[in-house]
């Protein structure tokens, strides 16, 4: 009898039962003997210098152990440093307590380390400092003729420039008798998970650390410890076996890991830094960006001419790209195109990947001016991107691995119910409320990063699979545990995941929608040399009937070997650790994407939208109804946790659309409504019951497993689809997000 496959299976989280009992453990609650508390201290200007700091008030309260600030901190290795971690941008990674120089509001200015919490947060209060202010830019919309080329640096190949301009785009623009111009701003957001940013460091002696730490990628932290304090690699252990959601605000080591390790180390102690709330606000946001677009078509609905500029910000001292521009020209074919992109340099902190970056906005302008230019040619706006829907990649005219998007539209379409539409702007009421419908294409990349896995069949006969990565709470435990099991023919409850610690085998960091693949098609990798070690040590047992088999006639199920056509003979795998002397038998495998192959080929997912809205005739405000999304990502190895995947994704992008903003005051250079009362996210009433659609996608070019990454695919087709319903209700275009009521009264 033949295992049943778990891949494709809708398997609860495996560490469900931890996390809502509270027994799992994350950076800031491991119990540590002898722990001493750090409590962070932020300028309170946004550019110039701190002419003197006086510690004599704080140092004076009874448990305070320490303040370190740029005047005593030690000389360190990375000072000498331009990158100190593996998603740094171009230019000068900022150091904290670094010198005197103040570089935006919120900077990290001096740490208070005292026996508990409460009287290093105390104490922190009585520290006085003298600055003198400096003139500061804060605004992208004042700054906008500053822009300039991005500076190339490590994360280039990642986030490569705009595609060269092709045909005339002026001329053609200028000609066609369909052309719509829009400009479009997208204001800053904050990432806020749930889990504060921390650090709790145990020190071992002699330059080792163990490191607790909100982090995506264990590996990138231990790398940057070890270069900024000069600390051998090995001594560095970071772990982060539970991550309380990130989606890239764990991209890159936040300051407080910086200052928990040097005040471990130069005290020679156990530390920990836990960050408030409000200081969440002073790094990890998606950047202000600007962006303006014009489209052309012919008679026949067919795009003639694209062009997409975008100005985005970053900070004074690092350049922060986004891929915004070239995702029109991957969806729809245009004979003439011309991409633009720029940056802002502004006096706020670097801003950091935040869900989908690029693509949730640079789609947001691009499928609202795909709308505009539907509405002007009175075709369906569905039927409008079907008519200019392209089965390779316009750009480089290469074929995709896969793509299914038309099945995304076909099958989106009929479950929201899209043939009922009057596509006549107003003319759907219901009592007091205006109905719109609209709809959005959303794609992004599918990447794949290389991983190495170490697979072993243990004493007692199950496999462990170890490896670095992390699970930031979208299911990576659960999955990869799939994917073993089924590789090597075995019950989820005969094998062990092992991960979020940097002793074991390399992991990138946890994101791009790319661990799925990367750390999976590893496991499949070294799974399946494992099982060629475990032949051959059987063919070499003189005692088993296996000598004369070939390789294809071993079958791996149901927690043995069988020989096909004849499962009487069998063995199982404890059987195999006794005839091995009771050693272990184990594997090490480095795995990633077959570049040599896929070069030739665009690998993406896809997506299809579609919102209804209402909007109250009185007072403005946008209630979503209604949302279905349909997805191809390939195959989908977890159903029930790729679907909350997409439904998160799909808040978000409700979130970025109608909520969520961190404003600027432009005169005082910092965020005024740093908080979760007044930085608005979505609550339950305000979100509808949503329909999540997997399209069946069979890619049997991208990896092993023919699998491509959800994590952000969900989000990136909401906020367009959410706009042009908002103009399908109320007949105007609102092109600056979030769109609030005032935007419409």
């Amino acid at each position: 009898m033949e295992n049943k496959p778990l891949i494709g299976r809708p398997v609860s989280r495996l560490e469900g039962y931890e996390k809502v009992t509270g027994s799992a453990k994350y950076a800031a609650e491991y119990n540590v003997p002898d722990l001493l508390y750090g409590y962070v201290v932020n300028s309170t200007i946004t550019k110039g210098k701190i002419l003197s700091i006086d510690p004599m008030a704080a140092l004076a309260v009874s448990g305070v152990v320490k303040i370190f600030t740029h005047e005593n901190r030690p000389s360190l290795a990375w000072f000498d440093l331009q990158y100190a971690d593996m998603d740094a941008p171009p230019g000068t990674v900022f150091k904290p307590l670094g010198d005197a120089a103040i570089r935006y509001n919120g900077q990290p200015v001096a740490l208070v380390v005292a026996e508990d919490f409460e009287t290093a947060r105390y104490a922190a209060t009585l520290l006085k400092f003298r600055y003198e202010q400096e003139p500061f830019e804060t605004l992208l919309d004042k700054n906008i003729g500053k822009a300039r080329v991005p500076k190339k640096g490590l994360s280039t190949p990642l986030k490569p420039p705009p595609p060269k301009p092709t045909g005339d785009f002026d001329e053609a623009y200028e000609k066609a008798p369909f052309k719509v111009q829009a400009d479009y701003f997208h204001g800053t957001e904050h990432h806020n998970p749930l889990e504060l940013f921390a650090t709790t460091t145990v020190y071992e002696g002699e330059g080792r650390l163990t490191v607790y730490d909100k982090t995506q990628g264990t590996i990138n932290n231990q790398l940057y410890i070890a270069n900024v304090f000069g600390l051998k690699y090995k001594n560095v252990r970071v772990l982060a076996p539970f991550v309380g959601g990130a989606f890239g605000s764990g991209l890159r080591p936040q300051y407080q890991l910086f200052l928990c390790v040097l005040a471990s180390l130069e005290l020679k102690r156990n530390v920990r830094v836990v960050l408030e709330r409000k200081q969440m606000f002073s790094f990890g946001h998606r950047p202000q960006v600007y962006q303006s677009l014009r489209f052309a078509a012919d008679d026949q609905g067919k795009i003639t001419a694209m062009n997409h500029s975008a100005v985005g910000e970053t900070s004074s001292y690092e350049d922060y790209n986004e891929i915004l521009v070239p995702w029109s020209h991957k969806l729809y074919p245009a004979a003439n195109t011309l991409f633009e992109y720029k940056l802002s340099p502004l006096d706020l902190a670097t801003p950091i990947d935040m869900r989908a970056p690029g693509g949730v906005s640079g789609m947001h302008a691009v499928e609202c001016i795909m709308d505009e230019l539907s509405y002007k040619l009175k075709i369906d706006p569905l039927e409008f991107r079907l008519r200019n829907y392209a089965q390779a990649d316009p750009s480089t005219q290469r074929p995709f691995t896969s793509k299914e998007l038309k099945k995304c539209y076909e099958q989106g379409a009929a479950k929201f119910g899209w043939h009922l539409r009057n596509p006549e702007p107003r003319s759907t009421v219901r009592g007091n409320r205006l109905v719109g419908w609209g709809m959005a294409t959303g794609i992004w990349d599918a990447y794949q990063f290389p991983a190495r896995v170490e697979a072993v069949l243990n004493k007692e006969g199950r496999l462990e699979i170890n490896n670095a990565t992390t699970d930031i709470g979208t299911g990576t435990l659960t999955v990869m545990t799939q994917i073993a099991a089924d590789e090597l023919g075995l019950s989820l409850n005969e094998v062990d995941f092992f991960y979020g610690d940097s002793k074991k085998p390399f992991s990138m960091f946890q994101g791009g929608s790319a661990i799925t693949a990367s750390t999976g098609s590893a496991i499949v990798a070294a799974v399946r040399e494992l099982k060629e070690k475990i032949i051959k040590l059987l063919k070499d047992i003189d005692d088993f009937p296996f000598k004369d088999l070939k390789n294809d006639q071993f079958l791996f199920q149901n927690g043995k070997v069988e020989v096909k056509g004849n499962p009487n003979i069998c063995i199982s795998f404890d059987e195999i650790i006794r005839a091995n002397k009771g050693r272990i038998i184990k594997i090490t495998k480095m795995a990633g994407p077959d570049l040599l192959k896929l070069r030739k080929f665009t690998k993406a997912t896809h997506s299809a939208s579609f919102i209804e809205v209402e909007v109250d005739k009185d007072l403005g405000t946008i209630t979503v109804t209604k949302a279905v999304t349909a997805v191809a990502a390939g195959k989908i190895i977890n159903p029930k946790t790729a679907r909350s995947q997409i439904l998160g994704s799909m808040i978000w992008g409700m979130s970025k659309a109608l909520h969520e903003q961190t404003v600027i005051d432009g005169q005082y250079g910092k965020y005024i409504n740093a908080n979760l009362a007044e930085y608005h996210i979505p609550v339950h009433a305000d979100i509808p019951e949503m329909d999540v659609i997997f399209v069946e996608e069979n890619d049997t070019l991208i990896n092993e497993l023919g699998i491509k990454g959800v994590g952000e695919i969900g989000m990136t087709a909401i906020p367009a689809a959410i706009a042009n319903a908002v103009f399908h209700a109320t007949g105007r275009r609102i092109n600056d997000l979030p769109i609030h009521f005032d935007k419409l009264l």
